[in-house]
């Protein structure tokens, strides 16, 4: 028995046959010490309702329960892994709900319910990561249904994530965390620690909505940064053709001969409002 009284995980991916599909995104994470310090980097967790995308056989799941989450809300599309999550909700009683479907098409906010407490925390899978997280960014309001979010992702994504003006991570998804909340890498997870291992080192970030954003149309700052970084070597005055170009800066006071990354969070948000 592992620490949580429940089968190693090993022994629980061998008897339900749940060998990762690349399709699906799948890495599973076997180690209940990192997973349990994923939950312990979310914050407090006995009041909270945890939202977890692709659980796959539960090992980040058993982690959040043992660290005494309130109530957990696993959404899986892998119908092969229902049966594994079925038994650690029996493990643990009334604070374990299963929902099987596809979290792209999921309304996070009606499943979190009416907690006050709401934390997104999941080890997302690899192919539907940064849409989730651009979708969890830009709701029409602000403050979110969620207090945080603890996410893991490929090492290349999450430096988008917190990158600053000036750095080569800085695109759009810079841009739309920093502008809405305040993001950092906690800590990496080595290849090894998941099965199957994949090719890139991983990071956990930690993202905390800001109670009060700039002020912007969300549909604006998104094209705003798509036409920008869409041709992110060429000048201002060229990318943003499309969305108002020479004069759209002259109203913004911004110079046209500089580059999208060297733009701050505020400075495409007064491009945005321009629009």
């Amino acid at each position: 028995m592992s620490m949580d009284g429940l089968p190693p995980l090993r022994d629980v991916i061998e008897r339900h046959g749940l060998f990762a599909r690349k399709a699906l995104g799948q890495n599973f994470l076997l180690d209940l010490n990192l997973t349990r310090r994923i939950a312990r980097t979310a914050g407090g967790l006995d009041n909270a309702t945890v939202l977890e995308v692709g659980p796959g056989p539960g090992g980040l799941t058993r982690a959040l329960l043992m660290e005494g989450a309130r109530r957990v809300v696993a959404i899986e599309r892998d119908e092969r892994c229902i049966a594994a999550l079925e038994e650690i909700a029996a493990h643990y009683p009334g604070r374990l709900e299963i929902v099987a479907g596809d979290a792209m098409k999921a309304d996070f906010a009606a499943l979190a319910g009416n907690s006050g407490d709401v934390k997104i925390v999941a080890n997302l899978p690899y192919n539907i990561g940064t849409e989730l997280l651009i979708r969890w960014l830009t709701p029409q309001t602000w403050p979110p249904f969620y207090e945080s979010m603890t996410l893991m992702f490929q090492r290349e994504v999450a430096e988008r994530i917190v990158a600053k003006p000036g750095s080569s991570h800085y695109g759009r998804l810079g841009v739309l965390a920093g502008w809405r909340t305040e993001a950092r890498i906690a800590f990496d997870v080595p290849p090894q620690a998941f099965t199957p291992p994949p090719k890139v080192i991983s990071s956990v970030v930690k993202i905390v909505p800001r109670a009060d954003p700039l002020t912007v149309e969300v549909g604006r700052l998104a094209r705003t940064t798509e036409a920008a970084f869409g041709q992110r070597r060429k000048m201002l005055r060229q990318s943003l053709l499309s969305v108002g170009g020479e004069a759209l800066l002259e109203k913004a006071g911004i110079d046209g001969t500089r580059r999208a990354e060297t733009l701050s969070v505020e400075e495409f948000v007064r491009l945005a409002r321009e629009i």
